[in-house]
């Protein structure tokens, strides 16, 4: 039976989801806790591959059991919690159709990333420190338009193996977030919603986005920057730390 987790961890310890030899990352990790307690080699399928660093408030990822886990689910959540460590967690077991896929059958992903011009102590694990101020307002003017730009290549990573650069926003606007418990002025978060992302992509968006709200580049300017299909063109990316996968979206057709 084929089974969706849906999970969260932070990204730090990790050398990004996706398995790879001599480096620590989440999908090995889960593959080794979940093949350690069903006693087979166990394939686990994310919703997508994010980076070094880069945290996950919601990720799921599938995997098939030739025994029922629902009658222990508890415990089998538990296992696999303990065995994961407490960089990861696990908050929810879903049986899904056999042909069900945690990446392909996603309908949209939604990526969050946090700035604070306030210095703490507190903050910077989770959020980008930039110093003096940003132009917000003219930031979400021009983030707007991206909602109208299909293909994505100057804010791809080079020589990637995707086979195409056309990705459909329905969202892209910064707006203000929870102020930390502990100290600092409240942040600015960048929401970004898509069908799918390409590799780098919301790093890069929000790179030349900073450009732009820092006076540096024009409105015109961002715009034929996507019009250059020029990776070299765009603004750096900005640091992975403060970028989260905040949530995936599924047709409720898949789960059982």
């Amino acid at each position: 039976m084929r089974y969706f987790l849906r999970l969260a961890y932070r990204g730090a310890p990790f050398h990004g989801w996706q398995l790879q030899p001599n480096a620590v990352s989440v999908q090995g990790t889960l593959q080794q806790a979940l093949s350690t307690i069903l006693r087979r080699e166990t394939e686990v399928v994310g919703a997508g591959r994010t980076d070094a660093g880069v945290n996950a408030s919601e990720m799921f990822a599938h995997f098939d059991s030739e025994v029922s886990l629902l009658t222990w689910k508890e415990g089998f959540l538990r296992s696999l919690n303990h065995l994961c460590g407490k960089d990861i967690a696990i908050y929810d077991l879903l049986p899904v159709r056999d042909d069900a896929h945690a990446r392909f059958d996603a309908l949209s992903r939604t990526y969050h990333y946090y700035i604070t011009h306030s210095k703490t102590p507190f903050q910077y694990p989770l959020a980008w420190y930039v110093p003096g101020t940003l132009d917000y307002e003219r930031m979400n003017r021009t983030a707007a338009r991206l909602k109208d730009v299909e293909d994505f290549t100057s804010f791809s990573k080079l020589h990637t193996d995707t086979k195409t650069n056309i990705c459909h926003l329905t969202e892209a606007v910064w707006k203000s977030a929870p102020i930390f418990e502990m100290g600092g002025e409240s942040m600015m978060v960048f929401e970004i919603t898509a069908n799918r992302f390409l590799r780098n992509m919301v790093r890069a968006v929000v790179g030349t986005l900073v450009e732009l709200g820092r006076g540096k580049l024009s409105d015109e300017g961002f715009m034929r920057i996507i019009e250059a299909k020029d990776r070299c063109r765009a603004g750096d990316s900005v640091p992975g730390h403060a970028l989260f996968l905040h949530s995936v979206n599924y047709p409720d057709s898949i789960f059982i």
